[in-house]
């Protein structure tokens, strides 16, 4: 019986290869790098063929190519198979159809998507129904083919969303945000956003989409939509409008004003996440939750690392917003957070321009903290904006040391990097706990 291959062993790769094991498929997956000794278990359990190392083994009698989420479309294995006339097929087209729910949400943006993903999944299970929350937050979209769900609610990245084709069923479909991210990725800020855009285009056709009104003229979306700004009324003609009112979010539809939440009601800092909650309780509206909505938000915590309080010392609060990747992240963070700022910046880049983050940068903040090794060109851009308050350092711990001495009682020292942190760490998540218990130990 011919095979399917499934490119990548990651958590979406283990998900694809056990969904195809569990369809009846035989299946390999190729790796190019070394697997895990409990990702290996895992497939010899399930009888699923693996290789550490991409060989012909790939193209052996396969029908069809999986393709993980996160795999470039330049890298050498695919480039190899489309030449060899392989059918590549994404993750979302291959697992979405098996999704046992009639309720699908799909989120995706360039920043805010893991927070509005858990805080709606949150919601919905408060209010009783039975609601699984995955995809790029870390658990495999393939998981919910297992059983029965009133609601998934998914994060969906632009890698996922560049190869899907088919429909993807979503009942409400949020971009939360657009700014550049990944171009080193997809070639071009406008392949990334027509990527993103995806998540619209592909809905169910009597779905509701939501996005920001300054993104209505990029995004061109047609069908039921749903703005969200802190003014009145929708700039263009939209189905509903989410106004951020000065203390309360209001979601206006067919004629109707429907309160959604108090902003005193959740613990989220910065007004980016203001916009992230309003967004998770208007999805949950239109899926028909209603409620009280100090019940359904017992419970939540902000997810760690996107602007979570660190601690406070001698007067000066610390902010962990290590999620913050990009030159978008980092300036929403700087703007939504009130108060003077030491922020620090640098790591690996995504090949991004600095001068609005330096731009930013000065309106915002009494000092930089500069590190990694995207220091030097953030240090020409501060420059070039005629900012010169910075310092150089070699380290987390000099950076916080350094920011404590520049910090007054009532500023902020953020960290909020606007870039990868794998020149110096695994993951954002070493970085921003690297940075918690340095903070820790200040006190």
């Amino acid at each position: 019986m011919p095979k399917l291959t499934v490119i990548g062993a990651g958590v979406s790769g283990q998900g694809l290869a056990l969904l195809a094991r569990s369809l009846g498929e035989k299946v390999l997956v190729s790796e190019q790098k070394k697997i895990p000794e409990d990702v290996k278990a895992l497939f010899r359990q399930n009888d699923i063929a693996f290789e550490e190392g991409h060989s012909d083994k790939v193209f052996e009698d396969t029908r069809e190519i999986l393709i993980s989420s996160g795999i470039p479309p330049q890298s050498e294995i695919l480039m190899e198979a489309e030449k060899r006339g392989f059918t590549l097929t994404g993750e979302l087209d291959y697992v979405l159809p098996h999704i046992r729910t009639h309720n699908l949400v799909c989120v995706t943006g360039s920043n805010g998507k893991s927070t509005v993903t858990s805080l709606t999944g949150h919601i919905l299970n408060r209010a009783g129904l039975k609601a699984g929350t995955g995809g790029n937050l870390g658990t495999a979209s393939a998981k919910f083919t297992q059983e029965d769900f009133d609601a998934v609610v998914l994060e969906l990245s632009s890698f996922q969303l560049a190869r899907a084709t088919k429909n993807l069923r979503a009942k409400v479909a949020i971009i939360t945000n657009l700014a550049p991210d990944h171009i080193d990725w997809h070639g071009s800020y406008e392949a990334y956003v027509e990527a993103k855009s995806r998540v619209l285009t592909l809905r169910a056709p009597e779905g509701w989409g939501i996005i920001q009104d300054r993104d209505f003229d990029t995004l061109k979306p047609s069908g039921k939509i749903i703005t969200l700004s802190w003014t009145a009324e929708s700039s263009h003609s939209t189905e509903g409008h989410i106004f951020m009112r000065d203390n309360d979010a209001v979601l206006t539809l067919s004629g109707e004003t429907i309160p959604l939440f108090k902003y005193s009601d959740t613990t989220l800092i910065g007004t980016h996440n203001l916009e992230n909650a309003a967004m998770s309780f208007c999805a949950a509206h239109l899926l028909g939750v209603t409620g009280d909505v100090r019940s359904l938000l017992d419970g939540f915590r902000p997810l760690p690392h996107r602007c979570e309080h660190a601690g406070t010392v001698d007067g000066v609060t610390y902010i962990d917003d290590s999620k913050g990747t990009n030159v978008a992240a980092t300036i929403t963070a700087m703007t939504s957070i009130p108060g003077r700022k030491v922020i620090i910046l640098g790591g690996q880049g995504k090949g991004e321009d600095y001068a609005p983050l330096a731009e930013a940068v000065k309106r915002e903040c009494d000092y930089a903290v500069l590190l990694g090794t995207e220091a030097e060109k953030i240090q020409s851009a501060l420059d070039a904006a005629g900012f010169t308050n910075y310092r150089r350092v070699a380290s987390m711990d000099e950076a916080v040391k350094l920011s404590r001495n520049l910090a007054s009682p009532g500023m902020v020292v953020l960290l909020s990097p606007a870039c990868t942190s794998w020149d110096m760490y695994p993951s954002y998540k070493a970085r921003g706990e690297h940075f918690c218990r340095l903070v820790r130990e200040l006190a």
